[in-house]
């Protein structure tokens, strides 16, 4: 009997190897795609008039975007049973990634603004009817992570 090399993967091993690889990619690439978004809505919330104090604000916010599409990926993970369900995402899988990417966006926005006062918004800014919470921010979450999981796929070279 053949023992197999040292240097060889095992198939539980590379499949560890491949979730961390693309975790790692959902996230920098939801970083990256939020940080324009969140430099764009700045002037819609209040104390955003200094570019450093933007820069800064907007890259911590993307930083949390990214653990927000984390939190999509996970979720559509343990609902879809494959970590792959967003490459060549169905009715299903879409369904997922917004219901999951609104509740996310309407909690965070809530939380953040009527329960911990973190921000307030500027008069611009367009709010949920009944929820007098900004609609940009929930849009973002609705929006952007079909887009981000749409680069990860490509990038990750398992969809055309």
């Amino acid at each position: 009997m053949q023992r197999p090399s040292p240097d060889a993967e095992s198939p539980y091993s590379s499949y560890w190897r491949q979730l961390g690889e693309t975790v790692a990619a959902i996230f920098v690439v939801a970083v990256l795609g939020n940080y324009p978004w969140e430099l764009a809505q700045a002037p819609l919330y209040a104390g955003m008039e200094s570019f450093r104090t933007v820069a800064w604000h907007c890259f911590v916010a993307s930083l949390g975007d990214g653990l927000l599409v984390l939190g999509i990926f996970a979720t559509g993970f343990v609902v879809l049973r494959r970590h792959t369900w967003f490459v060549r995402p169905g009715v299903q899988d879409y369904g997922v990634m917004l219901m999951t990417g609104l509740m996310l966006g309407i909690a965070i926005e809530w939380i953040a603004v009527h329960r911990l006062g973190r921000w307030m918004y500027t008069a611009q800014m367009p709010l949920v009817p009944g929820l007098a919470i900004g609609a940009v921010p929930v849009a973002q979450m609705l929006i952007l992570p079909p887009v981000i999981f749409r680069l990860v796929a490509m990038w990750r070279g398992r969809t055309t």
